[in-house]
This record gives C-alpha cells, sequence and structure tokens, in this order.
C-alpha cells in the first residue's frame, strides 16, 4: 500500500473509531503501539517503522492533532476532507 487510507467503524450511526494506514509494505505487522497524543495511537514494526494511526476517540480529535502526529512520524499532512468521514454520522 502506497498512499495513506482512513478506515472508520461506525456503532450506531457514529465514529466509533478510526485507523489511518500509513504507507506499508504487505508484510509489516504491528509490535507495539504508543500513545502519540489524547486519542492517537501509533502502531510501529519491530524495526520501529510507523505503519498506522489508531484514533481511539474520532469525536474530539481534531485535524490538527492528527497532523502534529504525522509530521513527528515524516508523512504527510491529511486535509479537512480526509477526516470528514469521521464527522459524516
Amino acid at each position: 500500500m502506497n498512499q495513506p487510507y482512513l478506515e472508520v467503524t461506525f456503532r450506531n450511526g457514529r465514529a466509533l473509531a478510526a485507523y489511518l494506514y500509513l504507507p506499508r509494505l504487505s508484510k509489516d505487522k504491528s509490535a507495539r503501539s504508543v500513545m502519540a497524543a489524547p486519542g492517537l495511537v501509533v502502531d510501529y514494526t519491530s524495526k520501529g517503522k510507523a505503519i498506522g494511526v489508531e484514533i481511539t476517540s474520532p469525536a474530539t480529535v481534531s485535524l490538527a492533532a492528527v497532523n502534529r502526529v504525522l509530521r513527528d512520524l515524516g508523512a504527510l499532512p491529511l486535509k479537512r476532507a480526509d477526516l470528514e468521514p469521521l464527522r459524516a454520522a
């Protein structure tokens, strides 16, 4: 996977959680998770490569907070439209 993409889990019409998949190889697996900010947990491979960001509180997380985490990881920032699925319901 070369492009990041967002997967959102809904319950009763509301976003319950989300996962931002970062570019990775198909063999990359999560070996550890680190809380990067309130409501944001980064998954890393055993070699320390960031492969995804768990959004554990989609109703309260901001675009600015997500982009701060992505900047710290050396990843490209998201646009407001990229997080719109979190607010869709």
